[in-house]
């Protein structure tokens, strides 16, 4: 009888275009759009950060050191024209306006500070708002301090090894893929969950709050089946919408790899397929089950409660933020799963999945974490049984 349910309200939800667009068409066709959008977006501004010629303000005799060591850098580094101003704070407006994209002023007496082997303080000007700038900044200017400094040497004979204590070498003993995976693991199970949640809502809103509005619960209510019978025929919709929507997130995500184009780095589209193997997905879906039973226990009451679609939309729009947040914190750097998020829902689920991808996963800490969740999933389902059990509740 559950399953006749199920099949039943099943094809009523695939013939609701918002189910279809949330479970299927959005998952799939949003992350190649995106993503592709955000890499070429990217790449545009690098190159464009790359190749654009900067004008440098400068303040100072024109035949001074920098403007020499300036002009004398190769055009690889980024072209580059010097404009000279009368005064600083004219120089300073014109980095405002973006009329000069960087600005220094330098001291009249510089080439006898330097000769006297004394430090000479210089200020780069530069608009904060004005991407990349400052980095173009730092190259010029560590390119020509360490030019200066090996001059400096070179004039007082002093051998640079004898005044460098340590060489030093650092090595990383993590793998490519647990790089990748503690770098970008962190957007999977946020986007799994997200899509999961968003695929449990509109089936839920449909299934219960929109029965209310077209008046046949009551229909439904007088066949002779046990309303426990009728929540997990409901139920088993809205759990099924989820996983698809999640599955579908994975599906639109593997197809944006396979269309984007990684240059040199082709070794992260390589280290992407080999995470997809059969284990993965199996452990992916047994941490994903009870997250979703989770996410549909705790929306059926809402929409139990509801009494029009814009009102379940209305009372489910904050809890999206308490969804996201949780799942926000596989994103941080440095937050692990231990003995003590294992045991906090949703957070449980992002951070094991996080291990899971990078391969650092403890099956300790992942079996505390789904029974964790079945926990509360089957907390989740008392609770709409509760409320589906009431007269006044689901009639009015």
């Amino acid at each position: 009888m559950i399953f006749k349910i199920f099949k039943k309200e099943l094809k009523d939800s695939l013939r609701d275009r918002r189910t279809l667009m949330s479970m299927l068409v959005i998952p799939i066709i949003l992350f190649p759009i995106i993503i592709n959008l955000i890499m070429f977006i990217t790449k545009e501004l690098s190159d464009e950060v790359a190749n654009k010629e900067l004008k440098i303000g400068m303040v100072g005799d024109p035949n001074n050191k920098i403007f020499k060591e300036l002009q004398a850098l190769p055009d690889e580094m980024g072209k580059k024209k010097i404009v000279f101003f009368k005064d600083t704070l004219t120089m300073i407006e014109a980095v405002k306006n973006d009329s000069i994209q960087l600005a220094t002023f330098v001291p009249k007496n510089i080439e006898t500070t330097l000769d006297s082997l004394k430090t000479v303080p210089l200020i780069v000007y530069h608009n904060g708002a004005d991407v990349g700038m400052m980095e173009r900044a730092e190259v010029y200017m560590n390119t020509i301090d360490q030019k200066t400094k090996s001059e400096r040497l070179a004039k007082l004979n002093i051998d640079e090894t004898k005044i460098t204590p340590f060489f030093t070498t650092y090595r990383n003993v993590a793998s490519d893929k647990e790089m990748f995976g503690k770098l970008a693991g962190g957007m999977l199970p946020y986007i799994f969950i997200i899509f999961g949640f968003i695929g449990c809502m509109y089936p839920a809103i449909d299934l219960f709050t929109g029965e209310k509005e077209r008046g046949t619960i009551e229909t439904l209510l007088t066949t002779p089946v046990s309303r426990l019978q009728i929540l997990f025929g409901k139920m088993g919709v809205v759990v099924l919408s989820g996983i698809t929507a999640s599955t579908c997130s994975l599906l639109g995500l593997f197809l944006s790899l396979q269309t984007l184009d990684f240059g040199p780095n082709i070794e992260i589209m390589e280290i992407a397929n080999s995470i997809l193997s059969f284990q993965f997905i199996i452990l992916l879906y047994a941490l994903l089950i009870p997250l979703t039973i989770f996410f549909a226990g705790i929306l059926i009451p809402i929409c139990i409660y509801a009494k029009s679609f814009k009102e379940a939309q209305s009372i489910i729009a904050p809890l999206n933020i308490l969804i996201i947040l949780p799942a926000m914190v596989a994103l941080t750097p440095g937050v692990e799963l231990t003995l003590i998020t294992a045991c906090i829902p949703i957070v449980n689920i992002a951070l094991a999945t996080k291990d899971l991808i990078a391969g650092t996963l403890d099956y300790g800490l992942v079996a505390i974490s789904f029974c964790v969740m079945v926990v509360f999933a089957l907390i989740a389902v008392m609770i709409s049984y509760q409320r589906f059990g009431k007269e006044n509740s689901v009639i009015n």
